[in-house]
């Protein structure tokens, strides 16, 4: 990433003000370094040569105190400005990289680790405040100190002007070959970090499993050796951030001194005025100082540099194309035809030439083996996944006239289209305070006898284990809820819904026989208010229930087995 990215522009705003207020007041610092060394030069030189006491050089100390609080709430200024315009930057990110996250849907997703998002949100961005809060300001106080400070000291003394504007590119030339060696070592450290951040998050979520079957103490070892990968990263960067520092340095000491060796001999010679020297000797230092900091400061902000990176990987990304139609005809029928979706983690396509009728008021159930593309026609249903070959029609009376029409669904705007569609996933994901905000969340403007006439259909109401009934603390993503209560909350906010269509992926795994029949006999009920529903199950007794079944069979994609069900 360049010292100042243009996509950071593009895609935060709120850098360019930032950027405005940095420039005014690194141009009033620059100043105030010139006029603090005039005054420091003119009050030694009064002291030593003419013997000036405190009464005679009052005005000067007077004014050197103001200059050097003046410094200080600059300093502060910057430092302030650069806080709030970081976690601006870091806000605006974040949003636009989980809305394109979203935007890209589940393809995508699926090459990119959960945790690899996270990390980027969370530590990743964060550490954004180096750069804005330390990096930025120096930067732009590394261009304009060292060009103020060498138009005072050419008309002060041209030799040692032209001595700091030979070697000040130096450090930027050194700097350069070090941020390169850095830059690298930081992507490794990142690389580090996404990877125990995944590995860590697996453990947590499977750590019940891994108990139970008795692994548990076998992943601190893999922890271990992760965390290892990753603190090894992290030296390696310190170790080349510290060597940095000696380089630069050690450049900018010899060149204040080459400085100092040629006013030293002019000074003797009687070439310079005292006050002229020093005014230089004090200047020299403070060319080189801002370009020391420079190097220092980026070394802290390599990882929120390496963070922006990837976020604007993210950002970049091109979206798949999104139909703009909202003229969503009521689905009286949802017609597949031919549909083919290739994985990149898979040599044959699945599903692959798949045919599917969903009609009003019919339960179709779709059943076979893992990784034969059941929840993938979901997804595509759903609109989160565009096929490769084949479509998706869905016709019936359009919204607002009388007549029939046809529409594919990739034509179709998605939120227009998601309205009118209830989903129940593998895993669903609970938010909320209550059972009763968790299931309301199908419909947000149902009133509570709705809500509770959907829980009753989902069993919800009658569950002997929520002690408070629909007031039941949902607890952190559903955790103090059961696997089948928290599948028939699930199911009780697609039904509150009253959406067209409606699928479900394993909607009875985790209940008991008796809750599955009630469960199966609502959506039936669905069907029978004329809504079209789609099953994906793997137990006989869920698709028992549907009035036809597909079965896709692993062997030969092509050939699918169409069923009538007992």
């Amino acid at each position: 990433m360049r010292p100042l990215d243009p996509r950071l522009v593009r895609h935060a705003r709120a850098t360019v003000p930032y950027l405005a207020v940095v420039v005014v007041l690194g141009v009033a610092t620059a100043v105030l370094v010139v006029v603090q060394a005039g005054l420091l030069a003119h009050a030694i030189a009064e002291t030593f040569l003419d013997g000036a006491g405190t009464g005679q050089l009052r005005g000067t100390l007077v004014a050197l105190v103001a200059v050097v609080v003046l410094r200080a709430v600059l300093a502060w200024a910057v430092e302030v400005a650069s806080l709030r315009a970081s976690a601006t930057v870091k806000a605006q990110l974040r949003r636009q990289v989980l809305a394109r996250a979203v935007a890209l849907g589940p393809r995508w997703l699926a090459g990119r680790r959960r945790a690899e998002i996270t990390t980027l949100t969370t530590r990743g961005l964060d550490a954004l405040d180096g750069y804005f809060a330390g990096y930025l300001p120096q930067l732009v106080l590394a261009v304009l100190v060292p060009l103020v400070v060498l138009a005072r000291i050419v008309p002060a003394d041209l030799v040692a002007a032209v001595t700091i504007a030979v070697t000040l590119p130096l450090i930027p030339v050194f700097m350069a070959l070090v941020g390169l060696a850095t830059e690298a070592r930081n992507r490794r450290r990142w690389r580090a970090l996404a990877r125990l951040g995944h590995h860590f998050l697996d453990v947590v979520s499977g750590l019940g499993t891994l108990k139970v079957f008795g692994r548990a103490g076998a992943q601190v070892d893999n922890i271990r050796r992760v965390t290892d990968d990753y603190r090894r990263a992290t030296m390696g960067t310190l170790r080349i951030a510290f060597l940095s520092s000696l380089v630069l340095e050690l450049l900018a000491t010899l060149a204040v001194a080459l400085v100092a060796v040629g006013i030293g001999l002019r000074l003797v010679h009687g070439d310079l005025d005292l006050e002229t020297a020093l005014l230089v000797l004090i200047l020299a230092p403070e060319a080189y100082l801002p370009l020391r900091q420079v190097g220092a400061r980026y070394h802290a902000s390599t990882e929120g540099l390496a963070a922006a990176e990837e976020a604007f990987g993210v950002l970049e990304a091109p979206p798949p194309v999104a139909g703009t139609r909202t003229d969503v005809p009521i689905p009286a029928r949802v017609r597949v035809r031919g549909l083919t979706v290739r994985h990149e983690d898979r040599d044959a396509p699945a599903p692959a030439g798949l045919d599917l009728d969903l009609r009003a008021g019919e339960v179709v159930g779709l059943a076979g083996p893992s990784g034969t593309g059941k929840t993938t026609v979901l997804h595509v249903l759903l609109g989160l996944l565009s096929p490769d070959e084949g479509c998706v029609e869905v016709s019936g009376p359009a919204a607002g006239s009388g007549g029939s029409v046809s529409v594919e669904l990739g034509d179709l705007d998605p939120d227009a289209w998601r309205a009118r569609v209830a989903w129940v996933p593998q895993d669903p994901v609970l938010t909320g305070a209550t059972v009763a905000e968790a299931v309301r969340l199908g419909a947000p403007t149902a009133g509570d006898d709705e809500v509770l006439a959907a829980s009753s259909r989902a069993g919800l109401v009658d569950d002997e284990l929520l002690p408070q009934g629909l007031a039941t603390p949902v607890g952190e993503a559903g955790r103090s809820l059961s696997a089948g209560q928290r599948r028939r909350v699930a199911l009780a906010r697609a039904f509150l819904r009253r959406a067209e269509l409606v699928l479900l992926d394993e909607p009875t795994a985790g209940l008991d026989a008796t809750s599955e029949l009630a469960v199966l006999d609502a959506v039936r009920g669905e069907a029978r208010r004329g809504a079209a529903v789609l099953v994906i199950a793997h137990r006989p007794a869920a698709l028992a229930g549907a009035d036809r079944v597909v079965r896709l069979d692993p062997a030969d994609a092509d050939a699918l087995e169409e069923l009538t069900a007992p």
